[in-house]
């Protein structure tokens, strides 16, 4: 970097190599937006004010000019897209960094899993950040391929791997001082740490915050998000594809906007179709600011903040020395993207072409099989069901009378009742959790997924045994997601790379997935994607009642219980 050549077009001596002229720029600072001339050297910013001359000029013409959007916690996997194609989505809506944790291809495929997001994240527009899982399995009632313990955490920073600590999810185990967890903690020494706590209030709150894994997505209710805020904690204000928790949060900031310097804005999980069709964090700016937070502040949210967090000092604004990462918005109402600029470039693609990495990871688990007895569940007392909750990750438990045929329980569409299998794929050891879902709205048939948090396992729910077994046939080989009727496959969406992602152009993929949806409804689900639903049935570190290969899951019942109740 020949900062004599920059220092010069800073003090305007020389035209700097571009210069954006007459735009409004939000001063993330001070507040306030300033109209000016943005001049780029050498792909970082030199000067903000008036009279810049560049050997190329663009004409903002009054436009707002704002530094490219950080996201700073999602999970790309769950866009069922590479990176890649992740990229191709998210860069025409501003994003240009993303910090990204990997946990559920590490779930599936280990290291291999890793270091093919590493490689698929290189030569792209978009900065792509790994963050170290550190939850493989997410708690010890899920199976993934290989148990990640703080040695695995270590070897991740010293390859180049990740940066950064993923979501510390195990939660009871920090606050209660297990030594394994908090030897992963202590493995990323020197590096961000990202939390996990939901619910956490208190003392046990404290405890948690002990970790220095300060920052948190997991807020349901305005007063946990302040408690955490009060006690040094990153809140990660978060409307994701089913967690839609913005517009509850949102008054912790709009009522005192001093509390936006510690607040971010992210998505966790997003699908292809919500990127494509609502956008990115322009989508959850343009909420933000519905909801009442003023735009200068939830443009603080999505970069400045999230580059701080992060501990990447040059990324975030617009001012000199920082990376010239921009967008250009009509106005700070809608947020709509006009262009993006990737180190002071028009921001481009490079061509098309097979996924990278040497090997990418595959579908394990093809031996794993499900039978019609492995369905049968013989009726005894009454049932534990979990019952899911609209818009949210959480589920609730529920006591009810099963219904019974033959001296069998079996799913009953009249009453909602889904019979659900969770099938471990990961592994050779046989495993198989059974139990009942209410809320997916099922009349008929069946629906299965390789994609199931955090651990993956093959999951089926349905209405009859058939229709369950077909389901799971369909995606036993090339994983994905599938829609049964009896002895016939509705539509198959394969996910081929770890059952998680396809390698699809982003249109191709959205073109099947409506297909894949299209296919559901006639099932006579509601939803209006049952998928993601089903994706968050096994994820054994959300309250409360879930469902993983080792059975019914409740943390804060200790673990495992019982899918009878006496």
């Amino acid at each position: 970097m020949d900062y004599r050549k920059l220092t010069s077009q800073a003090r305007g001596a020389n035209p700097a190599d571009c210069v954006i002229k007459n735009a409004k720029v939000p001063n993330l600072f001070s507040g306030e937006i300033e109209e000016a001339d943005v001049a780029v050297g050498d792909g970082l910013i030199v000067g903000v004010g008036a009279g810049y001359r560049g050997r190329e000029e663009f004409d903002a013409a009054g436009k707002f000019l704002v530094p490219g959007f950080i996201e700073a916690h999602c999970h790309i996997e769950s866009t069922m897209l590479t990176p890649r194609g992740f990229a191709e989505l998210v860069l025409p809506h501003g994003t240009t960094t993303v910090f990204a944790d990997p946990h559920e291809i590490a779930n599936t495929s280990s290291f291999e899993g890793l270091r093919f997001m590493r490689e698929a994240s290189e030569g792209l527009p978009v900065d792509i950040y790994l963050n170290a899982p550190s939850c493989v399995p997410a708690s010890p009632f899920e199976t993934p391929r290989e148990i990640l313990e703080a040695d695995a955490i270590a070897r991740m920073f010293s390859e180049g791997t990740c940066r950064g600590l993923g979501e510390m999810m195990n939660y009871p185990g920090v606050v209660g001082g297990d030594r394994d967890t908090w030897e992963k903690i202590l493995a990323s020494r020197g590096q961000p740490r990202n939390g996990h706590a939901p619910c956490l209030r208190g003392k046990d709150l404290n405890a948690y915050l002990l970790s220095r894994c300060n920052s948190d997505h997991e807020c349901s209710s305005y007063e946990e998000a302040l408690d955490k805020l009060r006690r040094g904690c990153w809140v990660m204000l978060r409307q994701g594809a089913t967690e839609h928790n913005l517009a509850a949060l949102a008054p912790l900031v709009a009522e005192d906007e001093r509390r936006a310097s510690r607040c971010m804005l992210v998505s966790d999980d997003l699908t292809a179709a919500v990127l494509h069709d609502e956008g990115h964090l322009d989508r959850i700016l343009r909420l933000a600011v519905k909801n009442g937070i003023s735009p200068v502040s939830a443009l603080r949210m999505v970069t400045l903040n999230p580059a701080e967090f992060n501990r990447i000092y040059d990324l975030g604004a617009i001012a000199p020395g920082y990376r010239a990462d921009m967008a250009l918005l009509d106005n700070l109402e809608d947020f709509n993207v006009l262009r993006v600029w990737k180190n002071g470039r028009a921001a481009e693609f490079p061509r098309r072409g097979s996924p990278r990495g040497a090997n990418l990871p595959g579908v394990s688990g093809n031996g794993c099989t499900l039978t019609a007895d492995d369905l049968r569940i013989p009726a005894r007392g009454r049932l534990r069901v979990i019952e899911t909750v609209p818009g949210e990750v959480i589920t609730r438990e529920r006591i009810v009378d099963g219904a019974a045929v033959d001296g069998e329980f079996t799913a009953c569409p009249s009453r909602d009742l889904a019979k659900m299998a969770v099938v471990n794929r990961n592994t050779a050891q046989r495993r198989i959790g059974r139990g009942f879902v209410t809320g997916l709205g099922l009349r008929r048939g069946a629906l299965g997924s390789s994609v199931a948090h955090d651990a993956h396992n093959f999951s089926v729910v349905g209405m009859d045994d058939q229709s369950m077994l077909t389901a799971f046939a369909a995606i036993r080989e090339k994983g994905g997601l599938v829609a049964a009727d009896g002895n016939e496959v509705l539509f198959h969406l394969p996910l081929p790379i770890a059952g998680l992602m396809s390698d699809l152009p982003p249109e191709e993929l959205l073109r099947d997935f409506s297909r894949l949806l299209d296919a559901a409804k006639r099932l006579g689900t509601p939803l209006p994607n049952p998928f993601m639903v089903l994706s968050f049935l096994s994820l054994s570190v959300i309250p409360s009642l879930k469902l993983t290969d080792r059975g019914y899951v409740d943390l804060a019942q200790g673990g495992l219980v019982p899918l009878g109740v006496q």
